[in-house]
């Protein structure tokens, strides 16, 4: 025992060939291991190296539950569970992987180069909050134009209403969602239409309710602290266990559910310190399982250290991640254009960082934060685009407000158009936010359904103290109401309210834009030039590619301004969108209006001109 397995699962339960069950955890301290089925029926395991135990049964079938006993005393969960029906406190159900039935289909995976992002949250993303209905809404997603969904995390958790990331069986699909077969319902669905799927998995800590992991061995350390407690104990004593663990269940979701992407939550809280970091290791072995499977199997990462050794490949003493999440560009725009200086936006505000950002991704590159109080981030020099992904509102921004307020909130409906086609133009990953592209007015709250009285309780007076300074806006809403919940679920009212159709519109003719046009489809970071046109907030950005040329003309002010200055450079180039078009419900019935005016060229407030010399 003690071998990372490309190929197949081995932790858990799993079926051999011939159908008989083979148990395998992980629990070094114990003096012994039981299997508990039927549910008095105790059946013992044997102790293998480095603290594995293992047992091979026929007495047990697909669907069946157990448990495992440890040292004759209180029976728990299995910590690599497929399923848990009956909650985190239940046993766990046997599932065999092998016998779901694919598609013989040709799907290969998704390059980063074609990547568009879509990122949901399946209990509130449709009314049934269900992977079928993630189906049911497949063919509008096809119409919008993006190549990919990112789906926030569906390990188990306690209840039925969570983000997810209170998730404690990493291994387990939530039972409320649809399970293991739901999912793979869902990712086999996304495929026939061409979308790609990107699960967003956690791997630096576990939720408090239901976490049995410490019961069966060091899953957690003393020697690192995280904002959730003791750090995953990836570099300590037995580590190897820990490290396999996770390991394994990266593997498992790219092997057994197809699933082509992972999205690690918050790698900078996994703390290792070891000559081969976690993520190096894990990046190995999913390259490993590539090369068996001949599928493209993608890793990114959501990192706040502006720290590029996360992609630099692992040859180069990187950790081999393929792209990572750029919260920086999110935070110059949006401190920007909505004034607010509070916590992290303390940084920004400046046109000159939102020019910086589209231009090198990163803003605090190795220059001093004042926020930080010190020298912050490496430069990205050569890594090219399609290594970062790039938003202007994602689960984080949105449902870590005090309201959970979504742009449109906050800004101006011309101004979300700008912010839209500001993100498209630039030559990095869009990530859109579920609602986003028709302007959904509900908000995405902070929710859970905790069983323990007294979690209840801590969660809500943390949610209040997180908050206190901000009280005179309101008070945050209760995280275990349900109503909480059913606030957050999309309207999906588009059709009924002009301006969101509109807008709709608008996403879907950027998409086609960034499919189509060379200049906007190339990610190379080296042919793109961001000038400043007017210090109080206007930018020009050019594109180029052997192909074509595009420029860019965003105005952040409420007021037009004159574009004599650039109006020479602009002779050879033809106006392809303007945001302030009636077609898109701006203010101009047509898109040309009040932008030639003689020999002048102009720009409305709150709008985007994009010119192609093509």
């Amino acid at each position: 025992m003690f071998r990372i397995k490309t190929e197949e699962r081995s932790l858990g339960l799993n079926f051999s060939q011939s159908r008989e069950a083979v148990f395998t955890v992980w629990a070094p301290f114990a003096e012994r291991v039981e299997v508990a089925i039927n549910p008095d029926r105790l059946l013992e395991m044997q102790r293998k190296k480095y603290g594995y135990w293992i047992l091979t049964t026929g007495e047990i079938r697909q669907g069946d539950k157990y448990f495992y006993r440890l040292d004759g005393q209180k029976k728990y969960p299995d910590p690599a569970s497929l399923s848990q029906p009956e909650g985190v406190h239940g046993p766990t159900e046997a599932i065999d992987l092998n016998t779901y039935q694919w598609d013989q289909s040709t799907w290969k995976g998704i390059s980063l180069d074609n990547l568009i992002i879509y990122e949901l949250h399946t209990g509130t993303f449709s009314p049934e909050g269900t992977f079928q209905g993630i189906m049911d809404k497949l063919e509008y997603l096809k119409e919008l134009g993006i190549t990919a969904i990112e789906i926030m995390p569906v390990s188990h958790f306690p209840g039925e209403r969570n983000w997810g990331y209170d998730g404690v069986y990493v291994y387990a699909v939530q039972h409320s969602y649809g399970g293991p077969d739901g999912l793979r319902d869902l990712v086999q669905a996304c495929h026939r239409v061409g979308i790609a799927v990107i699960l967003d998995v956690v791997y630096n800590h576990n939720g408090p309710e239901g976490n049995y992991l410490p019961v069966f061995g060091p899953y957690f350390t003393e020697k690192y602290r995280i904002p959730w407690g003791n750090a995953v104990n990836y570099d300590d004593a037995y580590n190897y266990g820990v490290r396999q663990y996770y390991i394994e269940n990266a593997l498992m979701w790219f092997r057994d559910f197809r699933i082509d992407a992972l999205r690690l939550d918050a790698v900078h809280a996994i703390k290792d310190l070891s000559a081969r970091h976690f993520l190096s290791e894990l990046s190995e072995n999913v390259q490993k399982l590539t090369e068996i499977t001949d599928r493209t199997h993608l890793l990114i990462g959501e990192c706040d250290l502006n720290d590029v050794k996360y992609i630099d490949p692992v040859q180069k003493r990187g950790y081999g991640l393929d792209a990572q999440w750029c919260d920086e560009f999110h935070h110059a725009l949006h401190a920007h254009v909505t004034g607010e200086r509070e916590e992290y936006y303390a940084d920004f505000g400046d046109i000159e960082l939102v020019a910086k950002s589209m231009k090198d991704a990163f803003v605090f590159d190795g220059r001093y934060s004042p926020h930080r109080k010190r020298m912050f981030g490496n430069p990205v020099e050569s890594r090219s685009g399609n290594q970062f992904i790039v938003f202007i509102q994602n689960h984080d921004q949105v449902g870590n407000r005090m309201l959970g307020e979504r742009l449109n909130s906050l800004v101006d409906f011309e101004m979300i158009k700008l912010l839209a086609g500001t993100m498209f133009l630039g030559p990095y990953i869009p990530l859109i936010f579920m609602g986003e592209e028709y302007g959904e007015s509900n908000p995405f709250l902070y929710f859970n359904s905790h069983n323990d009285p007294e979690l209840i309780r801590l969660v809500r007076e943390g949610r209040k103290n997180e908050f206190r300074e901000f009280y005179g806006k309101g008070e945050p809403a209760d995280p275990q109401d349900t109503g909480t919940f059913n606030r957050s679920k999309l309207s999906w009212d588009y059709r009924e309210i002009p301006h969101r159709s509109h807008l709709l519109e608008y996403y879907k003719n950027w998409i086609r834009l960034r499919k189509d046009n060379p200049a906007l489809r190339s990610r190379d970071r080296k042919n793109i030039m961001v000038r400043t046109i007017d210090p109080k907030g206007t930018l020009m950005v050019e594109r180029t590619s052997k192909d074509c040329r595009v420029a860019g003309i965003m105005n952040f002010q409420d007021v037009r301004v004159d574009l004599s200055a650039v109006a020479q450079s602009l002779d050879a180039h033809k106006l392809i969108l303007n945001s302030a078009s009636g077609e898109w419900g701006g203010p101009l019935p047509d898109g040309r209006d009040g932008i030639f005016d003689s020999d002048r060229i102009t720009i409305n407030g709150h709008s985007i001109l994009l010119f192609d010399d093509n």
